[in-house]
């Protein structure tokens, strides 16, 4: 008493006008049905396109990614990790035609509404999915967003996923804004965050709430002497959060030179054994006493933002 898929699929299609049917290229056999009836009706059959499904590396093989089995077929998936709705349009771009990523590499300024898509630019053996791809162009998009935007997008994929992080960004936030500002407005900004759900676990150091039970990074020719020393001569003598960039990095410099390390590479790569480190090895002790990581974005900015106060207080608590 139902009627067939096929009858039921040219009786939709009329009533609604539909000008392009786009589908999985295992309904190439039906199609001589479709428009046999469309044509016994007397209708003008709409245009078809059959695409290759996107395909999956299983080990030395490729399989078709399938809804049931694979997580990635859902967007909820990508909602989870917090990678941008945008980032995922433009990586499934990337798939559907061959051209567009050249085109969007180009064209900087432009949207997706301005790219021209032809099916003659797709894969007929069905495109590759790549994770590690999708989320190399979700760092290229989050590195051209503004800090507010990044602020707004890891705020709202937080406030369902991490409160604790939710609050405290909620709590200060012209502080992370300033925060997701490092580095950002330049020529060549960093691509650190691939998700919304990365950026805690790089940028959780700057903040006391999550500054607890840390492991410092120290380089381990260093004793603990040695890096008291040039922590307290720095707090002490030379740090005051009020300078520009090169008035903070000669303070360094006169640090180094001070402690017995040298402040001048060249000198330092052709003498080594003359010094007790270079101005790269004071920076470094500096670095990791304020934030616990060796290796972080621009510490001028980090000490700038931290202040005085704070990084007493962290100075302190090294044991």
């Amino acid at each position: 008493g139902l009627p067939t898929y096929h009858f039921a699929h040219l009786v939709d299609d009329h009533l609604m006008r539909t000008t392009h049917v786009i589908r999985g290229d295992e309904w190439v056999s039906s199609l001589p049905i479709h428009i046999q009836l469309f044509k016994v009706f007397g209708f003008n059959p709409p245009k078809y396109a059959h695409l290759s499904p996107i395909m999956k590396q299983e080990g030395d093989t490729k399989r078709k990614l399938s809804k049931r089995k694979d997580p990635e077929a859902a967007m909820s998936y990508y909602a989870e990790l917090g990678i941008p709705t945008e980032a995922v349009h433009l990586y499934l771009m990337t798939i559907a035609n061959t051209n567009f990523e050249q085109w969007y590499d180009q064209n900087k300024d432009k949207t997706l509404d301005d790219f021209s898509f032809d099916f003659k630019k797709m894969s007929s053996s069905g495109g590759l999915f790549d994770i590690e791809k999708m989320f190399n162009i979700s760092r290229n998009y989050i590195s051209r967003l503004t800090a507010v935007e990044v602020y707004e997008g890891t705020l709202n994929w937080a406030r369902e996923h991490d409160t604790e992080f939710f609050k405290i960004l909620e709590d200060n936030k012209d502080f992370a804004i300033s925060v997701f500002n490092i580095e950002r407005e330049q020529k060549k900004p960093r691509k650190d965050y691939g998700a919304f759900s990365e950026i805690k676990g790089q940028i959780w150091y700057m903040y006391d709430e999550l500054f607890t039970d840390v492991e410092y990074e120290f380089d381990p020719k260093f004793s603990k002497n040695d890096i008291n020393e040039v922590l307290t001569t720095y707090l002490n003598e030379f740090f005051d959060e009020n300078d520009d960039k090169d008035t903070w990095f000669n303070k360094v410099k006169e640090l180094t030179d001070k402690l017995g390390y040298c402040s001048n590479m060249k000198e330092y790569k052709e003498n080594p054994d003359n010094y007790k480190g270079s101005v790269a090895d004071i920076s470094n002790i500096i670095r990791v006493g304020v934030t616990s990581k060796a290796q972080t974005p621009d510490l001028y900015i980090i000490l700038k933002l931290l202040g005085k106060e704070r990084i007493n207080k962290r100075i302190a608590n090294i044991k």
